[in-house]
């Protein structure tokens, strides 16, 4: 080893470069694709005292000036008659490559959507459930003159709070987690998880959360509005 670079959290990571003179040395006493027995090895100082040019490459990059002409190389290169030779966009792969995991994208944002509606349903769930006990609360906020949109509206800003807090504890869960597990994440796999801000597309999901939020203890609300209406001051448990 001679040094090592800095991470790009992309598979090169995960890679050794060495040169073809040092590949042409590894390779220098393998007998048909396979290496050779411990008493047969060449010693080192033997192998580099060999000329280590090598007579032929499997791969190479290619890199262009103009990017206009990568089709068009591409195909002068597949179809070379002196050489079976195959040109790849290393572009064009990732993005059949993104093709096919965009089903499993798909899913898995389906699958977190059901999870965000659960959430909610639980919520609502939990804000009927807790009616009963707070009629007599309801009846008195309407005997000291609490209008019905007023506990209507106690009822919709308690589920607008749980909405908001519910996504500033993922949130702050979310970056705790990926903060942890990162290096361990890009040391074992190699897979580099960057911590970025949330972008306007996830700032656009959050708002639909908090407006949906709203809207699941607007049932709540009307609901305690006719008990309201219909209990007065004599509560009927």
């Amino acid at each position: 080893m001679v040094g090592i670079l800095k991470p790009t959290g992309t598979p090169v990571d995960q890679t050794v470069h060495v040169s073809l003179e040092g590949i042409t040395a590894m390779h220098i006493d393998w007998e048909s694709g396979a290496p050779p027995m411990e008493e047969d090895r060449i010693d080192n100082e033997e192998v580099l005292k060999r000329d280590l040019t090598p007579e032929a490459i499997t791969a190479f990059l290619v890199g262009l000036r103009s990017k206009i002409h990568a089709f068009s190389l591409q195909r002068e290169v597949n179809t070379y008659r002196e050489e079976p030779l195959s040109a790849i966009l290393p572009g064009a792969a990732l993005q059949e490559l993104w093709e096919l995991l965009r089903t499993a994208e798909t899913g898995l944002r389906v699958i977190s959507a059901f999870v965000v509606l659960a959430g909610l349903l639980g919520m609502m769930t939990a804000l009927l459930s807790g009616l009963n006990e707070r009629r007599r609360e309801m009846a008195i906020l309407r005997s000291v003159g609490a209008g019905p949109g007023t506990i209507s509206g106690l009822l919709i800003g308690e589920a607008l709070l749980l909405s908001i807090s519910g996504i500033i504890l993922g949130m702050l869960l979310l970056y705790l987690l990926l903060f942890f597990a990162q290096p361990i994440l890009q040391t074992r796999l190699g897979l580099f998880l960057p911590l970025t801000p949330p972008g306007i597309q996830d700032y656009s999901v959050l708002f639909a959360i908090v407006i949906a939020g709203m809207l699941m203890g607007a049932l709540p609300a009307y609901r305690a509005y006719r008990q309201s209406l219909a209990d007065g001051m004599s509560i009927r448990l």
